[in-house]
């Protein structure tokens, strides 16, 4: 445990953390990858390129420092960040140079400001935290490789058939090269991608999603494919998955990861998906039906038009084929076929006001996945409503810890 008067200082001095964290989250990175350049096959790429890290790893150090006496108020967070730890393979042995390189991005980001006695309180806080990251990836570790079909680090797979299902989205349907069995996962979880492109100088990790339901002699993962825009570089994965993969090309993947997954309650469940944010409440979806839970399941998902909108006739067979499931569909762009045929139930965006609309109440599980000014719309409209903390569910792959917290 941590004495009082680390303690003390830690928390005063987080709030000034957070004040400086970007330029903390830069210094840090430039100096990690000055130091262990082989990181550079672990960490996002693009996300460097946006500053995102950056921002996450400022918002992670103050979280901490705050909350250094209580962790188990960001429990989810711990979590969530060891779930991918474990996925992308993160070990013991990487965390010192880590700790290391945050102090000395302290030290130089903040001057005589960071006493000696500051970083020394600091560096005992790293230390604490990471020995409770460190014990609960060890667990993770130890499930993922026991459980049947588990495997340790990456494992190779061959494309067994790849499915174009929108003009953006196509699903890689995906089996075991070695012809063993493959561990099972919960609906919401994700698969962990080691992709070696040709012409690049480091690998690229990523998370997918898997939009089926376990149980299979398969994987399926769902990509849409990242064109370039403003804020953000082309989507290199995605594009070498769309583009130069086909089927019998193998690829590299961990073992499936995630936080993101169904409650045992009898409570409704309301899955709202804006875009690609559709392939862990698919899997969700289509789970329940499999297993013929008696629960009443809505599902609700936004997306420009019917061009982009995959999976669309799947959701509508299993809405029609079963009395516990409604089903509807917002466009913000509708086609003018979509408008004849009426393909969409709104036109525009998910708002309280239609949910209130097309919910019998609030009293429901709501687990939700998109962009994040999606996700910070519904988060926001739940809140409005008044839905319990503990019935608000929801997946973010971009380095950021919790909505709202930027």
């Amino acid at each position: 445990m941590l004495d009082e008067k680390t303690i003390q200082i830690v928390q005063s001095t987080a709030p000034v953390l957070k004040e400086h964290s970007k330029e903390i989250g830069k210094r840090f990175y430039k100096l990690l990858f000055e130091k262990a350049p082989d990181l550079l096959n672990i960490f996002n790429q693009t996300n460097q390129k946006r500053g995102l890290q950056q921002e996450a790893l400022g918002y992670a150090v103050y979280a901490a420092g705050e909350y250094i006496t209580n962790l188990e108020a960001i429990k989810p967070v711990i979590e969530r960040i060891s779930q991918k730890h474990r996925a992308i393979g993160i070990k013991p042995e990487q965390y010192p140079i880590v700790g290391e390189t945050l102090l000395q991005a302290v030290k130089d980001v903040l001057g005589d400001a960071a006493t000696d006695e500051i970083i020394e309180a600091w560096g005992k806080a790293y230390g604490y935290i990471s020995d409770a990251f460190i014990s609960l990836e060890k667990k993770l570790y130890e499930e993922t490789e026991q459980q049947p079909g588990g495997w340790e680090g990456y494992r190779t797979f061959y494309v067994d058939k790849k499915v174009k299902e929108s003009e953006e989205v196509t699903s890689f349907y995906l089996k075991p090269k070695d012809g063993e069995a493959i561990a099972s996962y919960k609906a919401g979880q994700y698969l962990t991608i080691k992709a070696e492109i040709p012409g690049e100088r480091y690998t690229h990790i990523r998370h997918y999603s898997l939009s089926e339901a376990p149980g299979k002699d398969y994987y399926r993962i769902s990509v849409k494919r990242e064109d370039e825009h403003r804020d953000a570089p082309d989507g290199i994965v995605s594009n070498y998955l769309h583009n130069q993969i086909e089927s019998g090309n193998t690829l590299q993947f961990s073992a499936p990861a995630g936080d993101f997954v169904l409650t045992n309650d009898i409570l409704p469940i309301v899955l709202i998906s804006g875009g690609i944010g559709i392939t862990p409440l698919l899997s969700m979806l289509n789970t329940t039906v499999a297993e013929k839970k008696p629960l009443q399941v809505t599902f609700i998902h936004a997306t420009s038009n019917s061009r982009t909108h995959a999976f669309k006739e799947h959701v509508r067979q299993l809405a029609n084929n079963n009395e516990n499931v409604k089903s509807y569909i917002c466009y913000d762009s509708p086609t003018d076929e979509d408008k004849q045929a009426k393909y969409y139930d709104k036109e525009g965006y998910v708002d309280l006001g239609f949910l209130q609309s097309v919910l019998p109440a609030k009293e429901a599980h709501f687990y939700f996945c998109g962009s994040i000014p999606f996700m910070e719309a519904i988060n926001k409209a739940l809140h409005e409503w008044e839905v319990a903390e503990e019935h608000i569910h929801y997946e973010v792959f971009r380095p950021v810890a919790m909505l709202g917290e930027e």
